[in-house]
């Protein structure tokens, strides 16, 4: 009895027919395991970039919180409207330098992330063009009074940072690993 192909094709072909499958699978296999690799290895640079982040905005966050920005905007601009020539230092902030250094893969964050971050980095933008305006500010030219709603902006603009950058940490926490999950602002960004 001969074999049932072989009326159909020599045993040579036969041979490479099933060389040629297995090579095929082969190519499956290993183009399944490289994705599958990249999904792990895209998921874990996510991770990292919103940790990052995360990290970023809470430490100013816990800064404008511990030094109770209202109240002492408040009294700072009491001061300018009561003591004479009187006008805080403003120092510079850099509150940015781990965004800087990975805007170019904002694009990986999930979508639902990007724009509350985005928001808030805009913000703090806006807060450094208002140090530089208020540092070029001449008290004596525009009034105490003037100086000090300028003053008063510049406090609500921090406060208005508050209030964005609790958005993006809450996105941040939903969006763990790149996956929509139920938001717990107590577990961190250990696990989704």
């Amino acid at each position: 009895m001969t074999p049932p192909l072989d009326q159909i094709l020599a045993p040579q072909a036969q041979s490479a027919v099933i060389a040629g499958l297995f090579i095929a699978t082969g190519w499956w296999v290993v183009a399944l395991q490289n994705r599958k690799r990249d999904a792990k290895l895209r998921a874990e640079r996510v991770r990292d970039v919103q940790r990052a982040l995360y990290a970023e905005i809470r430490a100013y966050l816990a800064v404008l919180q511990r030094d109770h920005i209202e109240e002492y905007g408040a009294e700072i601009a009491h001061r300018i409207e009561t003591e004479r020539g009187y006008f805080p230092v403003i120092p510079t902030e850099h509150n940015d330098a781990i965004f800087r250094a990975i805007v170019g893969e904002l694009h990986i964050l999930p979508r639902d992330t990007v724009d509350p971050v985005v928001l808030y980095y805009s913000q703090l933008n806006a807060i450094s063009a208002m140090i530089a305006d208020l540092r070029a500010l001449d008290t004596v030219k525009i009034g105490t009074g003037r100086a000090a709603a300028m003053y008063r902006d510049y406090i609500s603009m921090k406060l208005g940072a508050i209030e964005l950058g609790e958005g993006a940490l809450a996105a941040i926490l939903s969006n763990v690993d790149g996956r929509r999950t139920v938001s717990n602002p107590d577990a961190g960004l250990s696990g989704p």
